[in-house]
């Protein structure tokens, strides 16, 4: 009879562990107060909203925390770290009611830059974040550096999980190509091509303020210039007025006029 006792408790020690390892990623809804102290100090997109559309933000931001693990690399998570990311995602997404990142199952935030093999420490670390491919698919990387760097209100115009996110967007049609076809009508496509390489030719020539990173690719520029049309977007708007609109009628936003 003892063994037998001392089985079952056995038995549901070893339950209770799994079960926790299980849920080791998950975290319980941030209350209101919360959502509201750490957004309004943090976030000044969501600060520039008015009563009902902020209560739509917190409700979006806990829909993508119920469904989406974080978990840290040599760092614990934050309720800041986990609002930042939250926001991020929401921000690009906030017009389309009920928009789930399904190509995402994990954020993964390291202290600060890594390498191409996921390292933190040593030297060669420059990458601030990035999308998972392969066997690390449905998997996004942040530096929490970056992340906090791209709420802070001398970040200029980046926002490299804002920027991230726009990638995550840009893959759900199935190609990482610059033309997000599930935000963007057929019509645009064309139009949106012919501006986005009529940009990258006044980068390379030194005649636009857009950052030269989004020469790397389509899907870099439509990236690099998402972060400028969310954090300045009333620059973005003065000084690339057609972009800005295209962008606008893709995101259903229009920033500068909030």
């Amino acid at each position: 009879m003892l063994l037998i006792i001392c089985a079952i408790f056995v038995l549901l020690i070893l339950y209770f562990f799994i079960k926790n390892k299980l849920n080791s990623g998950k975290h319980p809804k941030l209350n209101s107060f919360d959502f509201d102290k750490l957004l309004q100090e943090h976030v000044i997109f969501y600060q520039n909203l008015g009563i009902e559309e902020k209560t739509k933000f917190k409700n979006a931001l806990n829909e993508f925390l119920e469904h989406t693990d974080i978990e840290g690399v040599g760092t614990e998570i934050t309720d800041l770290d986990r609002v930042l990311i939250a926001s991020s995602a929401v921000i690009p997404v906030f017009s389309f009611a009920g928009w789930r990142y399904k190509n995402l199952r994990n954020v993964i935030l390291y202290p600060d830059t890594f390498n191409g093999q996921y390292q933190y420490e040593g030297e060669d670390r420059g990458i601030l974040g990035m999308v998972g491919t392969g066997y690390m698919n449905g998997q996004m990387l942040l530096s929490r550096a970056a992340l906090v760097q791209g709420f802070s209100k001398n970040n200029g115009k980046h926002n490299t999980a804002i920027h991230e996110f726009v990638h995550l967007l840009d893959k759900s049609d199935g190609s990482t190509d610059g033309i997000p076809e599930i935000l963007m009508a057929h019509d645009y496509s064309i139009p949106w091509l012919k501006m986005m390489h009529q940009e990258m030719r006044k980068i390379e020539k030194g005649k636009s303020d857009i950052d030269s990173y989004a020469l790397t690719n389509e899907a870099e520029f439509l990236a690099v210039v998402s972060e400028y049309f969310f954090e300045k977007s009333g620059a973005f708007e003065k000084n690339h007025p057609e972009l800005y609109n295209i962008l606008s009628k893709m995101f259903l936003q229009d920033p500068a006029k909030d």
